[in-house]
């Protein structure tokens, strides 16, 4: 059982969730993002997030219209990540797409990028040999 904290930007408030790990993370649309992909490898008992991250997510998977991948949205810093790359996975960057072929993790950048939820929630998703955004 995870301890997830999510600050709701709306209510200026943080909430405390408890979740297995196949159970949907907070304000996550029809169960596409379980607690388990978000917290990847990460052995941290307690997770964090935001509502917008969450929100965020929700869009692009619906304008993307087919299952985001998710190999992990938090690691604390000592947790690794991509090497010598980006470590910015604290629970408002999603690493994304690495199921996916070249095609379609162009089309999900794209859809991303076109939605502009991302840039308007403050989140990233990084891609496997495509960096981030």
């Amino acid at each position: 059982m995870a301890k997830i904290l999510v600050f709701n930007n709306d209510s200026d408030r943080m909430e405390t969730y408890y979740r297995g790990e196949n159970e949907a993370m907070p304000y996550n649309a029809n169960r596409t993002l379980t607690v388990g992909e978000f917290r990847g490898s990460s052995g941290s008992p307690t997770l964090w997030t935001t509502k917008r991250a969450m929100q965020s997510f929700n869009t692009t998977r619906n304008l993307f219209g087919g299952p985001i991948p998710v190999g992990f949205a938090f690691k604390r810093p000592w947790e690794g990540g991509h090497g010598t790359q980006s470590q910015h996975y604290a629970g408002v960057a999603f690493d994304a797409g690495q199921a996916l072929s070249n095609s379609e993790r162009n089309r999900l950048r794209n859809t991303a990028v076109n939605s502009r939820s991302l840039e308007l929630c403050r989140t990233s998703i990084s891609y496997t040999y495509m960096g981030s955004f």
